[in-house]
């Protein structure tokens, strides 16, 4: 076999299909996002991004940067190698002191990305616990699927959202016998929201477990930014929490909450934990500022949804087919990888607008789309702008308007 002639072969066949991704080189403005600037050898252009998941801009807030900066000045750059090796640090500490009471639960426990935290925490848990089965939404996030098929426990597949199938793969099991229901509040392609409390009733009717992953509402939705579950008020209602530290928040990491015995059962048994290098003290600090501001701050949320309902509205008058959802994200559908591709780069090279196209295997073929995250720091402008370049490629690609009831 050459081996090197069919690594280039496969890749040919990608961008032959539409699903080849490049990564755009950008710099960040500080106290300027989302502007940023494009680099393509040695051109250069100013672009705006909408399709951050930074999701607040927390990324550039002052007091996230003045306590990263203060963590580094005291305590270097690294935290020196894993927590069981180099010591936890103080800012550790007190981060997974803020994750426990935003989720008003007993303790919290860090990791190194929120991927890590979905694979090292569900693998653990349902390798460990004897003849234990996970019960998984269709469209849980890749992390969650791994975590789940590394921990070679059974696992059987509800259809996304669909109380009725859930309950009738409950129904089938031994009352006692060990059961994970997992899944997530806010889904990132489409933007929908699970029932949770729906969830909630059966899995204490059915004697389950539940695993909610809040990463695309951690920070966003709440009166303190503690996800879908406290809008909700059901936190107390979910075995596990799971977040991250790198949208919203705007930083770095991920992180579970649950009980003392949970938390301290994954610190003491996950892999993925044990024998990774912990996050570095400033991204510590740095993101326990973040959960203090938006503990306490409700006005980049309010300026959010003003935003996201604002391009709506604007997608709505101008027939860009777009996924009507109770979230913030926002996905407008092209349908054909090639021409998501096209839009893509035209948007960049013609207009100085970065949204990456999101194809298959992230997506399923037939629903490429552009994921758009408007945020309180894209102003009225930068709507207009957005809405007049959509029109314009829409037209050129000759892709279908719809008529959409505004919002």
């Amino acid at each position: 076999m050459h081996y090197n002639s069919f690594f280039e072969a496969q890749l040919q066949q990608l961008r032959d299909n539409g699903n080849y991704r490049v990564f755009a080189d950008l710099e960040r403005h500080k106290g300027a996002f989302p502007y940023a600037t494009n680099r393509n050898g040695t051109d250069a252009r100013e672009v705006t991004i909408w399709c951050s998941n930074d999701y607040l801009g927390m990324g550039q807030h002052p007091a996230v940067l003045n306590a990263m900066h203060k963590a580094l000045d005291i305590s270097g750059a690294g935290a020196g190698g894993t927590r069981n090796i180099s010591g936890t640090t103080h800012n550790h500490v007190l981060l997974e002191r803020e994750l426990a009471d935003l989720h008003d639960k007993e303790d919290a426990l860090l990791f190194t990305s929120g991927y890590v935290s979905n694979w090292a925490a569900l693998s653990t848990l349902a390798s460990r616990m004897p003849d234990c089965l996970i019960l998984s939404d269709a469209l849980n996030h890749a992390s969650m699927i791994e975590g789940i098929r590394h921990s070679r426990a059974q696992c059987q597949v509800w259809r996304h959202n669909d109380i009725a199938h859930l309950e009738e793969l409950l129904a089938a099991q031994p009352l006692d016998r060990p059961k994970l229901i997992a899944f997530e509040s806010v889904y990132s392609m489409d933007g929908d929201i699970a029932p949770i409390a729906d969830i909630c009733d059966l899995a204490e009717r059915y004697n389950a477990m539940t695993y909610l992953d809040e990463v695309h509402a951690v920070g966003l939705y709440g009166p303190r930014g503690g996800g879908i579950a406290e809008r909700e008020g059901l936190m107390d209602r979910i075995t596990v929490i799971e977040g991250t530290l790198g949208k919203a928040f705007g930083v770095v990491g991920g992180y579970i909450t649950s009980t003392a015995a949970i938390c301290d059962f994954i610190r003491s048994f996950a892999s993925g934990f044990i024998f990774t290098t912990a996050l570095p003290p400033a991204v510590a600090a740095g993101a326990a500022a973040s959960i203090q501001h938006l503990k306490a701050s409700n006005a980049e949320r309010e300026l959010q949804r003003a935003r996201v309902a604002e391009v709506r509205r604007k997608l709505s008058k101008a027939g860009i087919p777009h996924v009507e959802n109770p979230s913030h994200i926002i996905p407008v559908m092209v349908g054909d990888p090639v021409k998501c591709k096209f839009i893509s780069d035209t948007l960049m090279d013609e207009f100085g607008i970065y949204i990456q196209p999101i194809n298959y295997p992230t997506v399923p073929k037939g629903t490429e789309r552009l994921r758009i995250t408007p945020s309180p720091v894209h102003s009225p402008e930068d709507v207009e702008r957005l809405v007049a370049a959509l029109g314009v490629l829409w037209t050129r690609c000759q892709l279908s308007r719809v008529s959409m009831a505004a919002e």
